[in-house]
């Protein structure tokens, strides 16, 4: 048996007292609403009658008159109940306020409200109300979040794993949570409408792929008993997209969810949202270009012009990942081979095995040593081909790639490349992915070479710019938070603890 608090058997109790007065706890009728708290107080008018719906949050009971607050969608109001004026369709009158109100009654329950307006002493919008009606029992307490005289919150719901394990909880009572939800979905709105502005098509590709393609990755496996092949959750969708541009639509994004079974931290959770733009006959500077247009209107809209510490004034900043590296480590990697790489990662503490390959060795300098130095939006360009096996050869600079990525605040927040249109260097460079995985015996990683996306290359693919932007850090850019748990409503947790009695 699961333990129960003595809370929640005192409330579970009043339960069957409700129903043994006849009163169906969790009725199943519509209960009509006029109007939200918000609308209310945007346009007061007193003694004006109206019926709202939401969670009873606070409740004091002073004899025959009582105070609470009622919290719907929109926002918090108080409500006063007096002794003879309360009624409800559940009960007799003359039980409503003594019986009803005053013992089966509980903050967190759902109740529905019927009540005339009135502005109280202190000048305070308030809702006299007369008809009180339970729509849901809430059977476990809240959390008591109190305040002081100035409503400074001294006493919240803030452990962090309640409230990423609870978030049903942190949504009740932690206000600026919602907020930052709220935001999110506007955000990914104004993205939509802006790439929607410029003609380009939102399309949808499939999450489960029988080859995990697009990026390097651990990807998580299943199983299609039909089909009787393994499936996987996809770690990326650039390949379906280049097939769109190849097919002959001209731009083409996704707002896609990706997997990937590696590891967690403030920064990566195993699932996560990208927003993927392929445009046909652009490059990197086209989209160095464009992305400085797209973020600058994105913080513009979302982030108060008083409070900026990040200056988004373009033209962006654009350096060379090696020369980032040699001016923040004073290491030189243009001619170095992978063990030379291997001897300046130990000379940095930086971490390195026989394993890694030169292009996770550069990645790993540049991540430990540089990347937290770029505050500004700054593009970090030119990256070794090892590096890059999706995008085009550098046009004018030997043994590197046409491809950049944008950093701001520190961490990355998007990818973008010259993509690579020749089919027969493109299979060369994924064999030779392929063999240095299985020479190293490297398992972790997906081992695959999508033959259609080679053989639908072949067909011929425009000249293409493609990006991707972490839709999960451009939140928490906007957001001002440190973590990426914050900006997922349900980040993955390990299994909870379960205490049994």
């Amino acid at each position: 048996m699961t333990y129960l608090s003595e809370q929640q058997i005192i409330r579970r109790k009043k339960l069957d007292q409700l129903k043994m007065l006849g009163i169906n706890p969790y009725p199943a009728e519509e209960y009509v609403v006029t109007t939200t708290i918000y609308n209310i107080q945007k346009n007061f008018t007193e003694k004006e009658t109206i019926s709202i719906a939401g969670r009873l949050m606070r409740l004091r009971i002073l004899g025959k008159a009582s105070f609470g607050e009622i919290k719907d969608h929109t926002g918090c109001m108080q409500i006063y109940l007096t002794h003879n004026h309360l009624f409800s369709d559940q009960i007799k009158k003359e039980d409503a306020y003594n019986i009803f109100l005053k013992k089966l009654i509980d903050t967190g329950d759902i109740i529905g409200i019927k009540g005339i307006l009135f502005k109280t002493k202190m000048d305070e919008m308030t809702i006299h109300v007369h008809q009180l009606t339970l729509l849901s029992k809430s059977i476990r307490p809240l959390p008591q979040v109190k305040m002081d005289k100035n409503k400074k919150i001294y006493d919240a719901f803030s452990n962090t794993e309640q409230r990423y394990r609870m978030r049903y909880v942190d949504l009740i009572v932690n206000d600026h949570v919602k907020e930052i939800f709220l935001k999110r979905t506007r955000i990914i709105q104004k993205i939509r409408n802006f790439l929607d502005d410029k003609g380009y098509l939102e399309v949808d590709t499939p999450i489960l792929q029988s080859i995990p393609g697009g990026a390097i990755a651990r990807p998580f496996e299943t199983y299609h008993n039909t089909l009787g092949i393994p499936l996987y959750l996809r770690i990326a969708n650039e390949l379906y997209l280049k097939r769109l541009i190849i097919g002959g639509f001209h731009g083409v994004y996704e707002f896609s969810r990706n997997f990937r079974n590696e590891g967690m931290d403030r920064l990566h959770n195993p699932e996560f949202t990208v927003l993927e733009l392929y445009v046909a006959y652009k490059d990197y500077y086209w989209m160095m270009n464009f992305t400085e247009k797209f973020m600058k209107c994105i913080w513009n809209e979302f982030t108060k012009k008083e409070n900026n510490l990040i200056s988004f004034q373009t033209p962006f900043p654009r350096i060379s990942i090696l020369d980032s590296i040699k001016k923040y480590t004073g290491f030189d990697l243009k001619e170095m081979g992978k063990e030379e790489l291997r001897k300046v990662c130990k000379k940095l503490h930086i971490e390195e095995n026989i394993k890694m390959s030169k292009a996770k060795l550069i990645e790993n300098i540049f991540e430990e040593k540089c990347e937290k130095n770029y505050i500004n939006p700054t593009f970090i360009i030119d990256y070794p081909v090892e590096m890059s096996p999706l995008t085009k050869r550098h046009r004018d600079k030997e043994n590197l790639s046409e491809r950049f990525e944008l950093i701001i605040n520190g961490q990355e927040i998007a990818n973008a490349y010259s993509e690579l249109n020749d089919p027969i260097d493109q299979l060369d460079r994924l064999r030779e992915q392929m063999k240095f995985s299985e020479r190293e015996n490297i398992k972790d990683e997906s081992l695959f070479i999508d033959q259609d996306f080679i053989r639908a290359l072949e067909f011929g693919m425009p000249p293409t710019a493609g990006i991707g932007i972490g839709i999960d850090r451009l939140v928490m850019l906007l957001t001002q938070k440190k973590s990426i748990q914050e900006v997922l409503l349900f980040p993955q947790m390990r299994p909870e603890k379960i205490v049994k009695k």
